[in-house]
């Protein structure tokens, strides 16, 4: 279990560690903004087709045979991405290391429901939190500080030992068993094609719709189109096959349907934030890599020290309550973030993290644990391919939604603003009077008051921003509160009611 947690935390690591170096990695492969932002894609097209794939392939080859397999693999691609001599070369060996590692999450959630005794899932769920939660939050962080002292290569290369230590840890722990190659004959070959395809284009096509102008784009236009068409086949597929790829039917299970729609919430507001804050610092407070990482950490840190709490907590307060408490928490950090101004940077960002910490590992041990409870064992791998895939999708959903609010709001601003600043407002006239003496020139001064209005919209788009991700929360709450309490001994004390 430690090894697999490992592998998941590894995995989850890599979507964000390359987002404070994308820079440096640009310039060392020639690559533009937009040509880079390949780097972060590959990889998640590659993981997200993977996820719901893994429950096939760990029947077919074995839990151990895959987890070592794939666990090889990922190390292989880490160490062909630091060598990586084009944008081209990088791109693939991203999606080889995204598809690899893409199957350590879901099978990190899956050994959780099997392998664990029921009165020990609570402590399977943590550590599973761990690796979603904590992995994200300081993948900026250590991504920062590994380019600002070593170089990006390390990135990469920082994945070798402890991915040696995993492949050691699954090959001394998981059983021995033979592959089950028959399954060859009955396999839902039309499901895993129409889902790669489905996942494999939306995934794409929410990474790159606001870089093209969504429907301005003839790709994204027809990626959206590819998408629907095959998503729609697969579930048609899935709901009309008695030996279906994934059992969609589970998500009539009442907790597992609403935690489903709150999990794709926690992904908003998970990957949303973590989306929002090093932009907004990086765009408006002007903070490196190093600044934003020490920022985004104190959002990391104290989770470690929090989620171990969580299974004894769960035992005198009911967990669907501390799942809505946690994203109420959560999203009371999103809404107190949405007040920003010139003067609210990194400092006045560390309660609002430190609230976010506190919230977080109150979702993440609770929520797999009441949307699982009441399914039965053979429906595990289902659960824990649409739980992810869902949890991914809410974060790539969202940013996309951001990215897209970010830019329309901060035009309206922009023109709501500059009504306002006109030569005849003697407030206007008065600043202008200051920056000339200050500047020296008329141009000049209007060139820092237009980059100031610019700022204010800015700043005001970012409010509205964190604003939604505070609904998209409060919905989760409410989706929370909706579930079945869970039954005695779930939580680990067998004489809980």
């Amino acid at each position: 279990m430690m090894s697999m947690m490992l592998g998941a935390f590894m995995a989850i690591l890599d979507i964000q560690i390359t987002n404070s170096s994308l820079k440096d990695i640009q310039g060392a492969l020639s690559a533009t903004l937009e040509e880079g932002s390949w780097i972060s894609t590959s990889y998640l097209v590659a993981e997200i087709i993977m996820i719901p794939m893994a429950t096939w392939l760990a029947q077919l080859l074995s839990v151990r045979r895959l987890a070592t397999w794939v666990s090889f693999g990922f190390i292989v691609s880490s160490l062909l991405c630091s060598m990586a001599w084009s944008l081209e070369s990088m791109i693939v060996f991203r999606a080889l290391q995204g598809f690899t590692g893409g199957a350590l999450i879901p099978l990190a959630f899956t050994l959780t429901l099997i392998k664990l005794p029921e009165h020990h899932r609570a402590k399977g769920m943590a550590m599973f939190a761990m690796t979603a939660t904590f992995a994200p939050s300081i993948g900026p962080t250590l991504g920062g500080w590994l380019t600002e002292n070593w170089g990006w290569e390390y990135i990469f290369y920082i994945n070798v030992p402890p991915g040696l230590l995993l492949i050691a840890g699954l090959l001394y722990g998981l059983e021995k068993k033979p592959p089950h190659w028959e399954l060859l004959k009955s396999t839902d070959y039309a499901g895993i094609v129409t889902l790669a395809i489905g996942l494999g284009c939306l995934q794409v096509f929410l990474e790159e719709g606001h870089r093209k102008d969504w429907l301005e784009s003839n790709l994204i236009v027809g990626l959206g189109s590819i998408s629907i068409a095959a998503l729609t086949l697969f579930v048609i597929l899935q709901l009309s096959r008695p030996n279906p790829l994934i059992n969609l039917r589970i998500l009539r299970n009442r907790n597992f349907g609403l935690s489903s729609i709150a999990s794709a919430g926690l992904g908003m507001g998970l990957y949303g934030s973590i989306y929002l804050v090093p932009l907004y610092l990086a765009q408006v407070q002007n903070y490196n890599a190093l600044q934003i990482g020490e920022v985004i950490m104190w959002a990391g840190v104290p989770q470690l020290f929090l989620i171990p709490l969580m299974p004894k907590l769960m035992q005198i307060v009911s967990p669907k309550l501390l799942c809505a408490l946690g994203f109420g928490l959560f999203g009371l950090a999103s809404f107190s973030s949405g007040v920003l101004s010139p003067d609210f940077a990194g400092e006045q960002f560390h309660v609002v993290q430190l609230i976010r910490a506190l919230g977080q590992p109150m979702v993440m041990v609770t929520i797999s644990l009441i949307a699982t409870v009441y399914l039965q064992p053979e429906d595990a791998g289902s659960a824990s391919s649409l739980f992810n895939v869902l949890r991914n999708l809410g974060g790539a959903v969202g940013i996309a939604l951001l990215a897209t609010l970010l830019d329309s709001r901060a035009k309206v601003y922009f023109d709501y603003l500059r009504e306002a600043v006109v030569p005849s407002n003697p407030q206007v006239a008065e600043r202008l009077a200051l920056l000339t003496e200050k500047f020296g020139s008329d141009s000049a001064a209007l060139g820092k008051l237009s980059e100031t209005v610019h700022q204010q919209a800015m700043i005001m788009a970012y409010n509205d921003a964190f604003h939604f991700v505070g609904i998209v929360l409060a919905v989760s709450v409410l989706a929370m509160l909706l579930t079945r309490a869970l039954p005695a001994g779930a939580t680990g004390n067998a004489d809980a009611h």
